[in-house]
């Protein structure tokens, strides 16, 4: 038995175990919204602190934002939300937002911009994982008193230098900038810590939807906000429950005692296909899958092997047969429907091609250690990797360990070759570019400027300048122009192949609609959703 047999054995014993819980449950109330999804990885929901999948789309729907995206128009990009317009200054480098009059928190308290000051520079000051997002402006907990300033009824933020305009606001649409109820905060605050400790497990804010309870590895649940300023939702209540196994949701899905299932493998999409009552979406998400190799390997840095590699790749037969309409060959560091996103896949099997590449860098035949965490589709990846490498004269030898072990050895640059995936931080294109295509200081004491470039020791081929001049770009226009050029480029001379990109594939009733899950963005919404 196969390792995807042992998997599928595991799935089907899971069930039998699992849906017995389930049992009680009838077909969902018409005001109800009830999911199933894998939220084993919350640990919090204080927006300054969530950095966490399943912890995003509950805060997203608990929390307001200065900006923010309208879930029915994704395409529109950024817009008003609690701030209703915004004015930067001639040197570029404040923004000055006039908050919208008349919006309450859950409290009752009007939303004010002291909050909105509040909120931004309590993020900095905590420090928590994402606070990189704010702190890349030149935010410190030091400076925060003169660059995050309330006054009357607007909020000034002042960088440390000039950015594009998008890029500011895009980062603020990320999940760190959601607004918190100062007041109700700072009546919980313990020991300094700005409310912290009660935010992991208590909401203050002002969207559609409020904190009822959260259960760590079992459920959420949100109550509807009558007074949410874009209406009341039409789900007066949304539960979302942690089913790990994709058998059990297809099964609760096709039973009624769910209306969405969001981790469906290919082989329950297919069956869900066929019942009653059930729908699919597809919907392109922002998360890519790629390799890359070590430039420190003297193999591995030229550049016709670079360029050999990305013509072992069975793009096709991978996306055909095993990973089966949920990842699509993309071959840009840019998920689709990024600003400055390009559709070019110039790479396909070739193995004549690559054979003449690697003649031409006058590698004769050498091996490779290729590091891949413990998940079934990423070392099905690698194993035809291998079979396509040894083709060519390239010995792939696998090495599969836990996501901390393999990670560990990429991070210190040990790995010659790596597979794995990258999602972005916030929905704008240098949370991309300055992974990928940006390493300042590429010597061994960096630890990293580069992220992704840094640890495969790659200088970027001048590349770095020019990531830095689109992020500063204030036409939006000329920004994904550079952007596309930027890409261009990397695909001819990075030590990246970029695979495939995500597609989540979704199980829901047929009666629920206006479900938008926030496409590559990940704005997942409930308060349009309706039976």
């Amino acid at each position: 038995m196969n390792a995807f047999n042992r998997l599928l054995t595991s799935a089907a014993i899971g069930l039998a175990v699992s849906v017995s819980s389930f049992a009680a449950y009838a077909e969902t109330p018409a005001n109800m919204l009830v999911i199933a999804n894998r939220i084993d990885d919350i640990t919090t929901i204080d927006p300054g602190e969530s950095f966490e999948f399943a912890g995003s789309d509950v805060i997203r729907n608990i929390y307001g934002r200065l900006v923010n995206f309208d879930p029915l128009n994704l395409d529109a990009g950024y817009q008003p939300d609690l701030a209703e317009s915004w004015v930067v200054s001639e040197d570029g480098k404040s923004i000055t937002f006039t908050m919208r009059e008349g919006v309450t928190f859950h409290s009752g308290n009007p939303v004010r911009a002291e909050d909105a000051e509040f909120s931004l520079r309590r993020a900095v000051i905590l420090n928590k994982t994402p606070s990189f997002i704010l702190t890349q402006f030149g935010f410190t907990a030091e400076n925060v008193e003169d660059t995050i300033k309330a006054e009357g009824n607007t909020l000034t933020i002042t960088t440390d230098k000039k950015y594009a305009t998008s890029f500011v606001l895009n980062c603020l649409t990320a999940t760190i900038g959601g607004i918190v109820d100062k007041e109700l905060v700072m009546a919980n605050e313990v020991d300094g810590d700005m409310g912290n400790t009660w935010l992991k497990t208590n909401s203050a804010g002002s969207g559609a939807y409020k904190l009822v309870g959260w259960k760590p590895n079992e459920s959420v649940t949100l109550e509807s906000n009558p007074d949410f300023y874009l209406g009341a939702p039409a789900m007066e209540r949304v539960i979302v429950r942690h089913v790990q196994e994709s058998a059990t949701q297809r099964l609760l899905l096709e039973r009624g005692d769910i209306d969405v299932a969001r981790n469906l493998n290919p082989e329950d999409i297919a069956g869900a296909r066929q019942a009653e009552g059930v729908a699919i979406d597809d919907e392109l998400r922002g998360r890519l899958m790629y390799i890359s190799v070590n430039q420190k390997h003297p193999e591995l840095s030229k550049p016709q092997v670079r360029q050999a590699i990305k013509y072992l790749v069975d793009y096709e037969g991978m996306q055909n047969s095993f990973l089966s309409g949920q990842w699509k060959i993309h071959q840009n560091f840019l998920p689709g429907t990024y600003l400055g996103s390009v559709n070019e896949n110039p790479f396909s099997l070739n193995i004549e091609k690559a054979k003449e590449l690697l003649a031409e860098a006058g590698a004769g035949e050498f091996e490779i250690e290729v590091g891949v965490r413990e998940a079934q589709e990423r070392i099905e990846i690698t194993q035809s990797l291998q079979n396509t490498f040894a083709q060519a004269g390239i010995t792939l030898n696998i090495t599969v360990g836990t996501a901390k072990q393999i990670l560990s050895r990429y991070r210190a640059r040990e790995l010659d070759m790596y597979m794995g995936a990258w999602g972005p931080d916030y929905p704008d294109p240098h949370t991309n570019a300055g992974t990928f295509a940006f390493n300042p200081d590429n010597t061994e004491e960096a630890g990293a400027t580069g992220l992704l470039a840094w640890r495969n020791a790659w200088d970027t081929d001048g590349l770095t300048e020019k990531t830095a001049a689109a992020v500063i770009e204030s036409d939006r226009d000329t920004r994904a122009t550079m952007y596309q050029d930027i890409q261009a480029e990397f695909r001819d001379v990075a030590p990246f192949a970029i695979l495939f990109q995500k597609v989540e594939q979704t199980g829901r009733a047929e009666n629920v609609e206006n479900l938008n899950l926030g496409g590559a963005i990940t704005a997942v919404s409930y308060w349009p959703v309706t039976k």
